[in-house]
């Protein structure tokens, strides 16, 4: 906790220079918060070198779930030093939904938050970006957690069967890929017309699949410019792609992602809903000229762009709008609540329950009917060639099902705090799934301010876990867990 303290005072500081080279007057404050969370990093560091370093499973649920924690408790501190966001419940909300990558935000005129701040808030998600990918790659296989074994093999680095060097070997690997990417963004942002600080926010936010914008109408505010939207459009897909993969293409390995049976999904399903909504936009969504809807190169063009657009955003969970999808058709709506389910691929840094876990649970169950019919033949799950073991389907089928009914339970419990049906459902699945725009009163182009104080709280407590897989979040709150054996 301490070494993470650390790093994120550190980046709060850097966030204090961007800050000063703008003169928006929070630099002493958002110093003094990077200050504030190093010093207790070190404090607790120091009181803490005679124990052992030895991680087994149970510190690993303890390290991973209270390290989000810890960072979101800090990661507020700009917001309440400079006083940009005012109470303790919107800072922690605007904190967790940044680490998280959610981009759900409280803050109703956002062009008028200081370049210091706005640059922390982008900051947010590029650290938790980051942390999902060590996580997902390094971390999670190791735990067991909801079906993530299936991708230990396929982590690049030694075959070790110590901790340490595998996760350093990777860990540094997969940094490597998340920041050129980051910095590639920044780039092709920047000479297709964004202002530079436009650019590196909205890199650090869409390669962390995470939705914070600088723009109160987020990617909307560039309908005028294709050019930037469609940038943006490869690198959510590629951020939504497993890492690893991004690591045997650079490799030269092409054909290793093209043959990926997840990629090939992933792909496929992208394209295909993409030009369902754009059918649907193009012949029966009303597209009038306005802000949010210009006809640059004509209406096709238009309904492609904002169809592919809300597609990619919605399936990667990185929640930048181009539009209000909710006003496009009845069937648009409902057909955007299921993608909020669907999630990227794993290893990546989109939320959701991941396309893997959806084909194997289809493919488990078609093979149903072969089974049913052959009760007596041994017909295993494949994935990429190789057989999944029984074990793996049985954690990924409790994963949904816990996924599942901790939706329903999200919903009721917002829905019994007085919001309506919409928003209820629509809150309680991007909050799970770290999705960021919603439905009802959360709709893509509104905030989450409109909720009552412990609304926030819980879309915070499901943002958390959803981010780390459920299983992470919620054996802690097991009494086994604390039980000593």
């Amino acid at each position: 906790m301490g070494l993470l303290l650390l790093f994120n005072g550190g980046f709060m500081l850097l966030a204090a220079l961007v800050s000063s080279i703008y003169k928006d007057g929070v630099t002493l404050e958002i110093s003094f918060a990077g200050i504030t969370t190093i010093l207790v990093g070190v404090l607790l560091m120091f009181t803490t070198t005679g124990h052992k370093k030895e991680i087994k499973k149970r510190e690993g649920y303890m390290i991973v779930t209270f390290g989000w924690i810890f960072m979101s408790l800090s990661g507020m501190l700009p917001y309440l030093f400079s006083g940009a966001i005012d109470t303790v419940t919107n800072s922690f909300f605007e904190s967790m939904s940044g680490y998280t990558t959610t981009g759900a935000t409280i803050l109703d005129d956002i062009e008028s938050i200081p370049k210091g701040l706005l640059f922390w808030r982008s900051m947010t998600h590029w650290i938790g970006g980051m942390g999902i990918i060590v996580l997902a790659i390094a971390i999670l296989p190791l735990l067991g957690i909801g079906g993530m074994q299936l991708f230990a093999a396929e982590a690049p680095g030694p075959n070790a069967d110590k901790l340490h060097p595998r996760i350093t070997d990777t860990a540094k690997r997969l940094w490597f890929i998340y920041f050129g990417y980051t910095l590639a963004e920044t780039l092709l942002l920047s000479l297709a017309g964004m202002s530079f600080f436009d650019a590196l926010n909205h890199s650090m936010s869409t390669i962390a699949t995470g939705g914070f914008s600088t723009k109160n109408a987020s990617l909307a505010y560039w309908n005028n410019d294709p050019l930037i939207q469609y940038i943006v459009i490869l690198f959510m897909f590629l951020a939504g792609t497993n890492f690893v993969l991004s690591y045997f293409a650079f490799k030269g390995n092409i054909q290793r992602v093209i043959k990926d049976d997840e990629f090939k999904y992933y792909f496929f399903l992208s394209i295909v809903f993409s030009l369902i909504v754009a059918g649907v936009v193009y012949f029966k969504a009303d597209m009038p000229q306005s802000a949010y809807h210009p006809m640059v190169f004509g209406e096709k063009e238009s309904a492609f762009r904002h169809g592919l657009f809300q597609v990619i955003s919605v399936i990667t969970t990185t929640g930048f709008v181009t539009a209000d999808f909710t006003n496009w058709a009845p069937f648009i709506t409902v057909f955007f609540f299921g993608l909020m389910f669907m999630g990227g691929s794993a290893g990546s840094t989109s939320g959701g329950v991941k396309v893997v876990r959806h084909m194997l649970m289809i493919k488990n169950g078609l093979l149903e009917f072969k089974r049913a019919l052959h009760p007596n033949a041994v017909i295993p799950v494949r994935h990429n060639g190789k057989t999944v073991p029984e074990n793996i389907i049985y954690n990924i089928l409790g994963f949904f099902i816990l996924y599942m009914l901790l939706f329903v339970l999200g919903a009721l419990v917002l829905g019994a705090m007085g919001l309506d049906f919409a928003t209820a459902i629509g809150g309680s699945a991007s909050s799970l799934g770290n999705v960021g725009p919603a439905l009802g009163q959360l709709n893509p182009l509104a905030t989450f301010n409109s909720l009552p104080v412990l609304g926030k709280w819980w879309c915070c407590f499901l943002m958390l876990v959803g981010r780390l897989e459920l299983f992470t979040v919620l054996i802690l709150l097991t009494p086994i867990f604390w039980k000593r054996i």
